[in-house]
């Protein structure tokens, strides 16, 4: 009878990925696996089918053999189909599902202290902060090496033994029937070692609680987002491992004249009427300092200025960005009846000749072309 393709038998590609084969194999084999289907003899030989498809497929080399001359390759290999006759041709399953129940329980041999968990800091500053950059004090609670016992759990003059269960492995494996499954060990919980003797302090613990107080840098150009990591501030680590690190979410506060995009500040700039028309000279606020703004005659309100290098300094290189003022031109309110007498007659003025208004005047004569040409 002639074998299916390896690529069928594992529903991958050709030009499928390591870690696709791997990921397909593993959801196969789990599937049709014998302690899974007791007494199904066509599970049993879809597994072994699973099995001898990922061997070949797994080994670069003999993935290229396979694809260039098929099935034939392989008989020429040592005939990796010989897997039936006596039960499974000598597989010992707990190094088929190794790297499976690996990921599930811990992985093989990986006893050993378990490194401190990471911290996280939200941390408000002001947009002038963000800027300029500043100096943070923050107080954070945290879990930190037993001073007494120097975070190893045991009592001063003793320390931890190695777990005759596991071996200081970490890790034991339990039988059932042809499946064997490595486990965390349940004695030393992993870690290879056990106290027999533990400290007054921390209980054996090797950590305690403590709020810790740290400065923390803050460079010019931070924004909203961006993390800052201190190694090491995280919390201790069991039986004096490696401590986690901190990271410091930054987060921006509103601000009551600029807006940020980017390197660039935003800032809305109302003007009268009359600067508008006749031109002017005014001061507008930056972050350093006053500036003076000069505004041309006939400005249109939304007409933008560009401050050059008024903006936010590149937090990873590069030139300082601009203050974009948006001029608003503001119309007057609270009108005494001479200053409405005086803007009547002003309009009569210009109302005679279009090009005082070209805007106006443009709009007017699209809106009349548009109703003229309009089908009722």
């Amino acid at each position: 009878m002639s074998k299916r393709d390896y690529y069928e038998v594992l529903g991958v590609s050709r030009n499928a990925s390591e870690d696709e084969i791997k990921k397909s194999y593993r959801r196969l084999a789990m599937k049709h696996h014998p302690d899974r289907n007791s007494n199904d003899k066509a599970a049993e030989e879809q597994f072994k089918e699973i099995k001898e498809a990922y061997e070949i497929l797994s080994d670069s080399r003999k993935r290229a053999a396979y694809d260039q001359f098929g099935h034939a390759a392989m008989d020429g290999m040592g005939g990796f189909g010989g897997m039936g006759g006596g039960g499974f041709g000598g597989m010992n399953f707990g190094d088929v599902f190794g790297d499976i129940f690996g990921d599930i329980f811990g992985g093989r041999g990986q006893g050993g202290a378990q490194r401190g968990s990471d911290l996280y800091y939200a941390l408000d500053i002001t947009l002038e902060e963000a800027v300029f950059g500043k100096t943070a004090e923050i107080t954070i609670p945290t879990l930190v090496a037993c001073s007494e016992c120097n975070g190893s759990g045991a009592r001063k003059g003793s320390s931890p033994v190695t777990c005759s269960d596991c071996g200081g492995h970490g890790q034991v494996r339990m039988q059932h029937g042809f499946f064997t499954v490595q486990q965390t060990c349940p004695t030393c919980y992993g870690k290879g070692r056990v106290i027999k003797d533990p400290c007054t302090s921390c209980h054996g613990r090797g950590r305690r609680k403590q709020e810790k107080k740290l400065s923390v840098k803050i460079p010019p150009g931070v924004d909203t987002g961006d993390r800052i990591r201190l190694s090491n501030e995280g919390e201790a680590g069991e039986a004096g491992a490696m401590a986690g690190d901190l990271y410091i979410q930054v987060q921006v506060q509103p601000h009551a004249l600029f807006e940020r995009d980017g390197k660039n500040l935003y800032c809305d700039v109302p003007i009268s009427f009359v600067v508008a028309a006749l031109g002017g000279e005014l001061e507008v606020p930056t972050l350093n300092g006053r500036v003076k703004l000069k505004i041309p005659p006939e400005t249109q309100t939304g007409k933008v200025f560009r401050i050059k290098s008024m903006g936010v300094p590149s937090l990873r290189g590069g030139e300082q960005g601009d203050l974009m003022c948006k001029v608003q031109v503001e119309t007057p309110v609270n009108l005494t009846a001479k200053q409405k007498e005086l803007l009547q007659q002003f309009d009569k003025t210009i109302s005679a000749n279009n090009k005082h208004n070209p805007k106006s005047s443009s709009w007017f004569d699209k809106v009349k072309k548009f109703f003229e040409e309009m089908k009722f």
